[in-house]
């Protein structure tokens, strides 16, 4: 007996010589690496830290926290430092990298 395996969205088909073909699902995982960042966004008040924090909702798969006083954003997120600093850009208030925390 030969089995063949084909990746099709999720589904793997299993095909048996001389046998129909069967479609079962199988769990697959993916494990996406959630890395740490440390910015400094120009947060003066609440609307500041307001607007930083609709932006970061929009991009999606962030978790954050602000610290307001120190004008720091951490943000534990898939996503790239140059498309995190693209979106915190859409706030109207400087953004720059501090580094991995």
């Amino acid at each position: 007996m030969e089995i063949y395996l084909e990746n099709l969205n999720r589904y793997f088909v299993f095909r048996c010589k001389g046998e129909s073909q069967q479609r079962r699902r199988v769990a697959t995982t993916t494990s996406t690496v959630l890395l740490k960042h440390e910015l400094f966004v120009d947060m003066t008040c609440e609307g500041c830290s307001s607007a930083v924090s609709r932006v970061l909702n929009k991009l999606g798969g962030v978790g954050f926290g602000l610290d307001l006083p120190n004008e720091k954003v951490c943000v534990n997120s898939e996503h790239s430092v140059d498309l995190l600093l693209e979106t915190l850009g859409k706030t109207g208030q400087a953004a720059s990298y501090l580094g991995p925390k």
